[in-house]
Parts: structure tokens; sequence; C-alpha cells
């Protein structure tokens, strides 16, 4: 039996930013458009983000979510590995920025025995890919929710 845990909000020490935690709702694709979009829900709360991604990485999503494993690491699962292997674990992702309507992510390692955070430009359909490969939770700002979210998908 898998425990659902509350919701999370945190505040970043940087800027104080307010950061919603978000959960993969679901995954659209919409071929007369040629646009595949995840769709990212609060986890205690009525918004929903959609971000526009490319097929690549709705497949590396949905390969994880069926749960199939390649017989060889594809890119997302090598990126994983090396992160452990250099001894640091994945602990976030933030979508923390929306610039004429392009989404920027973050992914926050942080090494074996603490240690400083380490914060990696990323886009988000790649840090949603890694989060779900290591179970890091997915945060966005309120202000990048605020703007970009909607009630009803």
């Amino acid at each position: 039996m898998k425990l659902s845990l509350p919701a999370r909000r945190l505040h970043l020490k940087k800027n104080q930013r307010l950061m919603i935690e978000l959960v993969l709702s679901k995954i659209k694709v919409d071929e007369t458009r040629n646009e595949q979009v995840i769709i990212l829900r609060e986890k205690q709360g009525s918004r929903f983000l959609p971000v526009v991604i490319g097929m690549p990485e709705v497949n590396a999503i949905k390969l994880k979510l069926s749960g199939v494993v390649p017989p060889r690491p594809l890119a997302h699962d090598l990126m994983v590995q090396i992160i452990e292997k250099l001894g640091a674990r994945l602990i976030r992702i933030t979508i923390d920025k929306l610039e004429q309507q392009t989404f920027y992510a973050k992914l926050v390692l942080k090494r074996e025995g603490g240690g400083e955070e380490i914060t990696v430009d990323a886009r988000p359909s790649d840090s949603v890919a890694l989060a779900l490969r290591t179970g890091a939770p997915i945060f966005a700002s309120e202000d990048v929710v605020s703007l970009a979210g909607v009630q009803e998908i």
C-alpha cells in the first residue's frame, strides 16, 4: 500500500518565493496540432499546469509510467545513473520561470553527506522525466502557476 504524503509548500532561501508541489496528472497528445502536453496538477489544490513538450520526452515519461525497463539505459536513465555514481541525488525539481511562452526548470541535487545544494538549469520535460525516475518531488513557483495555471483541463 502506497501512502500519500501531504502536499508541500516551500520557500526557497534565495528569494523566498513560494513553491507549490505538483504531480503528473496526465499526458495529452494532440495529433492535429502536432503537440504533446504534460498536465501537472497541484498536489493540494485545483489548478493544473499544462506544459508543451517534445515527443521523445513524452515517450520517455510514458515508458517509465508503463514500468517497461529497456535492455539498455535511455538518456534519462543514464542521467540518473551519472548523478548517483557522482554521489548525489535529485532532491526536487522546480519550474520557476515562464518567459515568452517558454517554461524554465531547475534540477536541485544534493551530494551524499550533505553540503550545498547544486542547481542545474534544465527543461521541464527532462526534469519531470528525471523526477519520475527518482521519486523527487516536482515544484513550480506560485508566480508560474498563477500565470500559466488553469482550473480545468
